[in-house]
């Protein structure tokens, strides 16, 4: 089992959006760095889990918890010239990214911004706080259990 950081602007989409979609499940997608893509791509798995961080807002930070529930597919956005995401070199038959469904699973009890997660002296070799602008993130077992730690803290 894998442990993932997915950024999202939460006006954009946040995890209320998720929690609020049928079942559950939503679509992670519009991933337009190569990096990003081949992580979702090459080691997202079923089952994995995703700490729901929120980006570009007011109180960045660390809102809840989702779980993968979809092998990677070609992101439909890619196709529709309408959208912010589509890109006209990608094909049918060679697409160039990828997306995948992921399930809500439960808002923290503490939000937990980002000035604690640089401040947890366990959490200091954490991809997220060496400066790294990537929306999709790894993040190892033990970071996965300290920040579980930090959400259910009242």
């Amino acid at each position: 089992m894998n442990y993932w950081l997915f950024k999202s602007e939460p006006d954009e989409y946040g995890i209320d959006h998720l929690k609020n979609e049928p079942q559950q499940i939503g679509r992670w997608d519009g991933i337009r760095n190569y990096q990003a893509r081949n992580l979702l791509r090459d080691d997202a798995k079923i089952g994995d889990g995703v700490l729901f961080y929120h980006s570009s807002c007011k109180q960045v930070g660390i809102a809840g918890i989702a779980e993968i529930v979809s092998t990677p597919y070609p992101d439909p956005l890619q196709f529709d010239p309408e959208s912010k995401y589509f890109d006209p070199k990608s094909t049918k038959e060679n697409p160039r990214w990828v997306c995948l469904d992921i399930k809500y699973v439960r808002h923290n009890k503490k939000f937990i911004p980002l000035t604690q997660i640089k401040t947890t002296k366990l959490l200091e070799k954490m991809v997220l706080v060496n400066r790294s602008r990537l929306s999709i993130q790894p993040v190892t077992y033990d970071e996965w259990q300290i920040i579980n730690q930090l959400a259910m803290n009242i």
